[in-house]
């Protein structure tokens, strides 16, 4: 608020001043009628108390009047010591709000109004609820809880409460530290920044290192072990493919032993078989190729899935990896797809 508007308030309020003297207003304070003893801002509140707040509160509106808000609302603050009267809450609210301390103003303006207009008046009633919600404008507006029993929750440092509990309030808005600690656990930092009007909530959850911490693995136990199982397998056809051609090259070689070192072009059929030997020669190879380089694969990610300790984290996405053998035409390999 600015500091003008304020003061134009404050002086207003000066003017229609709740407390006074006279005894024809019995349910004002500063009266001395018995049922002013009734009233629920009075009640168990001595009369030597009452005598000594009003007179601080008479010298707080003067300084007050005069722009002298640092002076003013330590009166106030003094007076309310002896008697919490609403018109006391009301004008150190004042002198709050000229000192840019509007979360404290919007405090003694809730007190202020906690009995309704009666004590206030109805016109300076209607300025504090005005003016609440103008403050309320501007900040923010948080409750916090915390079920852990005996972990004490702070914002930016100064204590909030010691859990279980829950604080509700206004905070000027900006970048805050929310934290909650306890012996044992770990500390749980909810650390933001507060928007203007912002309406927050938030629940602090702790848990102990052992709680917290979960073993993950990168990939599914069985996956790796699956390419190493590919890469047997094929190794395992390569070594049928070898045996395959052997016997393509025994049975050539007997079929040259027979024509007694014939020409191939006289041989067509010996000629299909040293072919059929040197393709399944090539594929045995690469074969081994392939299932080699499964294997060597497959016993990495055995060791790169080892568990592995993390904090839990439900934001953090799923690792995966897709592998997929390549076999066929001039491809012969294992595709290993990582998303992480």
């Amino acid at each position: 608020m600015r500091n003008g508007a304020a003061l134009g308030l404050a002086l207003m309020v000066l003017m229609h001043s709740p407390w006074t003297a006279s005894a024809a207003t019995p349910n004002k304070p500063g009266t001395r009628p018995e049922t002013e003893a009734t009233l629920p801002w009075s009640r168990n509140v001595p009369q030597e108390d009452q005598d000594a707040a009003y007179v601080l509160f008479r010298e707080a509106n003067g300084l007050l009047k005069e722009s002298f808000f640092r002076q003013a609302s330590e009166k106030y603050t003094q007076a309310l010591e002896r008697w919490k009267h609403p018109a006391i809450h009301y004008n150190l609210a004042l002198a709050l709000m000229n000192l840019d301390k509007p979360v404290e103003a919007h405090q003694h303006l809730e007190s202020a109004m906690r009995y309704g207009p009666e004590p206030l008046e109805e016109e300076k009633y209607e300025y504090a609820r005005t003016y609440k919600a103008l403050i309320e404008k501007q900040l923010t507006r948080v409750e916090f809880s915390c079920d852990t029993p005996g972990a004490i929750v702070t914002l930016d440092g100064q204590p909030l409460f010691t859990a279980p509990g829950h604080y509700v309030g206004m905070v000027r808005p900006g970048a805050h530290s929310l934290v909650a600690t306890k012996e044992g656990y770990l500390p749980t930092d909810m650390s933001r920044t507060f928007m203007p009007g912002e309406q927050l909530t938030l629940d602090l959850k702790m848990c102990t290192v052992e709680e917290c911490t979960v073993y993950k693995r990168r990939w599914p136990v069985w996956m790796p072990w699956a390419v190493v199982g590919s890469g047997m397998a094929v190794a395992a056809g390569g070594g049928l493919l070898q045996l395959q051609t052997s016997q393509s090259y025994d049975t050539f070689d007997a079929g040259i032993r027979e024509c007694g070192g014939c020409s191939m072009r006289d041989k067509p059929d010996l000629a299909a078989l040293r072919t059929r030997g040197d393709n399944l020669q090539r594929a045995a190879f690469g074969a081994y190729g392939i299932g080699g380089a499964a294997l060597v694969t497959g016993a990495v990610l055995l060791i790169l899935n080892q568990p592995q300790a993390h904090r839990t984290d439900p934001n953090k996405p799923n690792h995966a990896v897709d592998v997929t053998p390549l076999l066929g035409g001039d491809t012969n390999g294992v595709l290993a797809t990582f998303r992480f």
